[in-house]
């Protein structure tokens, strides 16, 4: 038997168990939840054969109630002794996707990213849309495209046109880009015609990811209107490999900013949905930025309320993520375009002048947030490399 040894200020502590999809050498992929620097194998901790299957999706179908069930199991369970097969080293096993996406929606919910971009894109003029602060903007994301950390980015090709040049050219993107962003998971799905009200989000939610939804602010910066982002988005989008519970983050959730007007009655929240989230976003291993998630303008709850409220359906796995996280100061921005302002202000990365991604270049975005213990919890991180394009002949 095992016992499960937690370090001290561990970020996967017991108030943290979050869930992911893993395997060992010669196993296929089952679910574990990671303590500490251990992932425990639960269907054999368990004895339950949901945990078997090589995705979270059917635990996540059968409901907060049975989420919370085994949530309390799990802090037992681990509190004591386990079968020695049943422990394994965080460091000895290889992180799959932890669930099979569904539908994936990226919605544009931080205010200072807009009003950033806004700015960078249209000078002179306000720097929000006028529909912008009366409903949680959003569009309609390709899932197949998404992956696990880990997963290498090749750098994407279309078309690209500069200002002032006489046609549109095609070839590798030139100013690939990140975007820091937290994803939710859905975990019990909705009829179709069903709106899902404010209130319903921590029952249909079933935890949290870290998304890394890779930009080519060329190709985008083309082909966005009129009809909003496609081939500068779709190319792919990282999560990480742990889905933190949404039951872990009670002690991380806050109130929004302050919103005026005061949404329409069905994006009014009758308890607040922020949460106080702290990402770090390293480039070559610098840490060249710090996003508050807590400075995010729409809630979650929000944007899963808007995102059904014409009657869309959902479904176990569907994913959607927040958008940018950006907060007011300059060392808070989650993307590079506006760390570099456009490019007009490169940054100094390990030495050297940067504004987008090249080649070989690596990104990892992590995050804390406070949990029940009076400790920070952690998400683990997401991780991605650049590898060159593979461009067909124009």
């Amino acid at each position: 038997m095992t016992r499960i040894d937690i370090p001290e200020g561990s970020p996967f502590g017991l108030d943290n168990l979050p869930y992911g999809v893993f395997s060992t050498p010669g196993t296929p992929p089952r679910v574990g939840v990671r303590v500490g620097d251990a992932v425990v194998d639960l269907a054999r901790a368990l004895g339950d054969e949901v945990f078997a299957r090589p995705s979270l999706n059917a635990f996540m179908a059968q409901g907060h109630r049975r989420w919370a069930e085994v949530r309390e199991r799990i802090a037992e369970l681990v509190r004591g002794d386990l079968p020695d097969d049943a422990v394994h080293p965080v460091g000895g096993v290889r992180l799959h996707l932890p669930f099979e996406v569904g539908d994936y929606v990226d919605f544009y919910a931080s205010e200072h990213h807009a009003a950033n971009l806004g700015r960078l894109f249209r000078p002179g003029s306000p720097p929000l849309m006028p529909n912008w602060k009366h409903l949680p903007v959003g569009y309609h994301g390709r899932a197949g495209t998404v992956v696990v950390s880990g997963t290498d980015i090749v750098r994407p090709c279309g078309q690209r046109k500069a200002p002032g040049d006489p046609a549109p050219a095609f070839g590798p993107s030139r100013r690939l880009d990140i975007e820091a962003e937290l994803g939710f998971v859905i975990g019990t799905g909705s009829a179709l015609g069903e709106p899902v009200p404010c209130e319903e989000f921590a029952e249909r939610v079933f935890g949290v990811v870290l998304v890394n939804d890779w930009s080519a602010r060329d190709i985008q910066s083309w082909e966005y209107v009129p009809l909003g982002p496609f081939l500068g988005k779709s190319f792919a989008t990282s999560i990480s490999p742990w889905v933190v519970p949404l039951l872990a983050l009670e002690a991380a959730r806050v109130s929004t900013p302050p919103q005026d007007p005061v949404p329409l009655p069905y994006l009014r929240e009758s308890a607040p949905w922020g949460l106080d989230i702290e990402l770090t976003v390293a480039w070559n291993g610098q840490v060249v930025s710090r996003p508050p998630y807590r400075e995010m303008y729409w809630s979650p709850a929000q944007m899963l309320a808007h995102m059904t409220v014409n009657g869309a359906s959902t479904r176990t796995g569907d994913l959607f993520a927040s958008g940018t996280i950006s907060g007011p100061g300059p060392d808070q921005r989650g993307s590079f375009i506006e760390l570099t302002w456009g490019g007009k202000e490169p940054i100094e990365v390990n030495g050297e002048p940067r504004t987008f991604l090249e080649d070989g270049d690596e990104v990892v975005i992590s995050a804390t947030a406070p949990g029940a213990g009076g400790g920070r919890i952690g998400f683990g991180e997401v991780r991605g490399r650049i590898l060159p394009a593979r461009c067909p002949a124009s």
